[in-house]
């Protein structure tokens, strides 16, 4: 069983890279990465009396071993390179028995270039060019609010055109201004406003008690609609911390780690402290794992986090747990952030108290999320006999009119709601269902390397396609479940009777027929419903632009027939307005042609 593995071992360098543990149907168990691939491999194993796992690893790994029956490894120049590119493959592999934390988000900051005569605070989430560029944050939510806050309290220029501007605006008019323009304020008195400003961001106090004057002020005027808006900002802007009466003298940048792996749900909490208070915070969670492994998690999290876009980083990093690899990761974000960077866990003092505040906040997160929690994705796992629990579901569908706007959509399901943000929409050039699905699937698998696959695929549509979506995997070498839902056929036609039709539901080792009032039934039907509600709606906003570009050529002589006959040699109308006279001329005639190019002069 570990012939492979052992004739691997016996040829591995010693030199930093990535390492992969595969199955026997050559799927990917797990990633890894190692300083010395040699001596970090070999620790795997035991070589006498034979060749065998080594027992004293912990259950994750012994688990994997078992399962494993060859290894690949790829070599690279450093350890740092390794870290690198560990965690770019595990977001987009996502191995069985790798932890994968779906927060990759950049969170915002708020911003403010003083080398500008009358600089204004802006919003970012990447590295800014400037000399003298001043950032607060980050803020993981709220940071629009708190910008649109600055703007409604401070007379501050409130666009970026007003300063270039020669004449006040209606800006200056409503005293939201004091209009630079007109030289109406000096630069040191704007400066002073933007010093009263940049207090404001980080004692938010200031701002909450402005808003409040304001809101009773706008109440007082029966101007209730513009109080309500007030009164949102200043919710909004008092959730953007976790409480805390914790205050450094120091006026330390700190940031604060915690991942707790919980009985249903895992959460990562991150605390954002800058001059000695926290200025925001954020959780996020993903699903506990009995083969949890906090360093693997730690590194995922700080790496994901403190990408070569992040303008700010603080110099300590504080952490919840030890963990093997807290050095390693030091070196790189100092190097990556030109400056030193700690990564610690207290023991004592105020430090330790951030800890446990973040510690306390995470197990007050789970308890709720417990209560929460349902169990469908695992019933569904169970039921169909998938490979993983389906936490991430992506569904297909296509629609089309007798060829006409033709297209494709894939929505995604995760942690147990619609993540919109992650919908796509194709264009599809295929004239078959077959095709069409082919093509779908095939520029999603395209995209792994930036969207990182999902746990489930869902088709609109029966065995075929489901062996087709299998067949694309299998040839990218992908593992990854699959199962399709169609309605039965009576007579060779889908049966749609209201309250009458059976959906037929197809997987890897059966075929099921369920109730209607069976919950994994529904579970699946809703996923395939939104996948069919989404491909219809685009599907009906291409045809009506379609439509009105039928409109137009035919308005200008050139018949349906003709249309129909350009739209299957060029594909698209954007194609056929790019097209030369001759080859319109070719596709069709040299009348066409003329009518064509009178059309573009």
């Amino acid at each position: 069983m570990y012939s492979k593995i052992l004739q691997t071992i016996q040829q591995l360098p010693d030199q930093s890279g990535v390492y992969k543990y595969i199955d026997k149907n050559n799927r990917l168990l797990y990633i890894g990465k190692a300083k010395n691939l040699k001596n970090r491999i070999k620790s795997y194993w035991r070589f006498t009396p034979n060749f065998h796992p080594n027992p004293t690893l912990n259950m994750r790994i012994t688990t994997m071993l078992s399962n494993a029956t060859n290894l690949e490894y790829i070599v690279v120049d450093s350890e740092e390179d390794a870290l690198i590119l560990e965690n770019s493959l595990i977001k987009q592999l996502n191995p069985k028995y790798n932890i994968l934390l779906r927060d990759d988000k950049t969170y915002p900051y708020i911003y403010i270039d003083q080398t500008q005569d009358f600089p204004r605070f802006e919003i970012t989430r990447r590295v800014v060019k400037g000399k003298n560029i001043i950032y607060y944050g980050p803020f993981p939510n709220g940071a629009k609010s708190l910008l649109d806050t600055l703007y409604e309290i401070f007379p501050l220029v409130q666009k970026k055109s007003c300063p270039k501007g020669k004449k006040a605006c209606l800006f200056y008019q409503i005293g939201k201004c004091l209009a630079p323009c007109e030289e109406k304020i000096t630069k040191d008195d704007y400066f002073k406003i933007v010093q009263e400003a940049k207090e404001a961001i980080s004692k938010r106090t200031i701002l909450i008690k402005l808003l409040h004057t304001r809101m009773i002020k706008l109440a007082r005027d029966e101007r209730f609609e513009e109080a309500g808006k007030v009164r949102d900002s200043i919710k909004t802007i008092e959730a953007l911390t976790i409480g805390s009466t914790l205050d450094l003298l120091s006026k330390e940048d700190i940031d604060i780690f915690a991942i707790v792996n919980g009985e249903i749900k895992g959460v990562i909490i991150k605390l954002f402290m800058r001059s000695g208070k926290i200025i925001s915070s954020s959780f996020s969670t993903f699903r506990a794992s009995t083969l949890f492994d906090s360093d693997e998690a730690y590194r995922q999290a700080l790496l994901n986090f403190y990408t070569d876009e992040v303008p700010q980083i603080a110099q300590t990093i504080l952490v919840v747990d030890e963990f093997e690899s807290r050095e390693e990761l030091s070196k790189l974000l100092s190097r990556r952030f030109s400056k030193k960077v700690t990564i610690s866990k207290p023991k004592k003092g105020t430090k330790l108290k951030l800890i446990n505040l973040a510690l306390n906040n995470a197990h007050e997160i789970l308890k709720k999320s417990s209560a929460q929690i349902e169990e469908i994705e695992e019933n569904v796992a169970k039921l169909f006999e998938l490979e993983a629990i389906p936490y991430r579901v992506e569904s297909f569908d296509n629609s089309h009119m007798m060829g006409r706007a033709t297209v494709g959509a894939m929505v995604v399901w995760s942690e147990g709601k619609w993540l919109k943000k992650d919908y796509r929409r194709y264009q599809l050039e295929a004239k078959d269902e077959y095709g069409q699905m082919r093509e779908i699937l095939t520029r999603r698998i395209d995209s792994f390397s930036k969207n990182p696959k999902p746990n489930l695929w869902i088709l609109d549509g029966g065995e075929t396609l489901r062996r087709l979506a299998i067949k694309i995997l299998n040839d990218s070498n992908i593992d990854l479940d699959v199962i399709a839902i169609a309605k039965e056929k009576l007579d060779t036609k889908a049966h749609r009777a209201k309250g009458s039709a059976k959906d037929i539901i197809y997987t890897k080792n059966s075929i099921f027929e369920l109730k209607p009032t069976d919950k994994r039934l529904q579970w699946v039907q809703r996923q395939r419903d939104e996948a069919h509600r989404f491909a219809i709606a685009y599907h009906q906003s291409k045809k009506r632009k379609e439509d009105l570009e039928n409109y137009l050529l035919e308005k200008k002589g050139i018949g349906l027939a003709t249309v129909k006959k350009l739209i299957n040699y060029f594909g698209t109308f954007q194609a056929i307005e790019n097209a030369t006279f001759q080859e319109i001329s070719v596709a069709s005639s040299e009348k066409v042609a003329k009518i064509l190019k009178n059309i573009n002069c």
